[in-house]
């Protein structure tokens, strides 16, 4: 009896897991009037794949890795030159910290995205991806996979 017990606790908890318990509370910043080169070589040197993009202490966007190819080197245009704030993604959705995983996973499919901003009183706290959920509850990857698969098409 007492390992049933213990297995259903682990269960409960199991299901239980908030975003602030996988959360990354290291964020890595960079400001809208920065160059998409500064914004390379954080990556480079932090080894990050999103970078959270703050004006007057406020999040006003969040810069990937996929907004860099596609909004700068697919379109020819010089890292050099090219500010963060004209390519960053600006429609951002968040998260509360006390919410559960699950939550921020339905996000993430209805929008299309993989990294979620968790927000607490109006301030960014840290960052949710997709690799922190599958990490959390590897049962949850399948979900999300199969809301990205893609056909593929043969000519």
């Amino acid at each position: 009896m007492l390992v049933v017990y213990i297995f259903c606790i682990n269960k409960l908890w199991w299901f239980q897991v908030l975003v602030k318990e996988v959360m990354t509370k290291n964020l890595v910043t960079i400001k809208p009037q920065q160059s998409v080169f500064e914004a390379s070589n954080l990556y480079k040197n932090f080894k990050i794949g999103s970078l959270i993009v703050i004006e007057n202490e406020k999040c006003v966007g969040i810069l990937t890795e996929r907004d860099i190819i596609e909004r700068t080197i697919c379109e020819k245009r010089n890292p050099e030159t090219t500010k963060v704030g004209d390519i960053m993604s600006s429609d951002i959705k968040t998260i509360h910290p006390l919410d559960k995983i699950e939550k921020a996973l339905d996000l993430m499919v209805t929008n299309n995205i993989k990294k979620l901003p968790v927000s607490l009183n109006g301030e960014i706290i840290g960052i949710i991806t997709v690799t922190d959920i599958s990490k959390a509850r590897p049962d949850l990857s399948k979900r999300f996979m199969d809301s990205w698969v893609k056909p593929v098409w043969e000519d």
